[in-house]
């Protein structure tokens, strides 16, 4: 944990922080060492700069969520339109 606190500019209280949240949940070795991959590091950087503009931690956690749905929704969203006959070829 401290090697991925230092990793991200953050503490190793901050990133427990983001997992009783629920952002962010590490796996654990055999040693019950936390494991963060680098997608839950990049979260909590994303998490420690909303914080550091000001946002509650809780507020962050949720904008994060938020923004990867939105993102998720997005990508969806292309897939279906690129799977779909175009309207014009559906005209002729």
């Amino acid at each position: 944990m401290g090697r991925a606190a230092e990793m991200t500019g953050t503490t190793a209280g901050f990133l427990r922080s983001l997992g009783e949240q629920g952002l962010i949940t590490p796996l654990r070795s055999e040693g019950g060492h936390r494991r963060y991959s680098r997608y839950q590091l990049r979260i909590a950087m994303r998490a420690r700069d909303l914080v550091d503009q000001g946002t509650a931690i809780d507020a962050a956690c949720r904008i994060i969520i938020l923004e990867d749905q939105l993102e998720e929704a997005l990508r969806i969203n292309e897939h279906l339109r690129r799977s779909q006959p175009s309207q014009e070829a559906a005209d002729t």
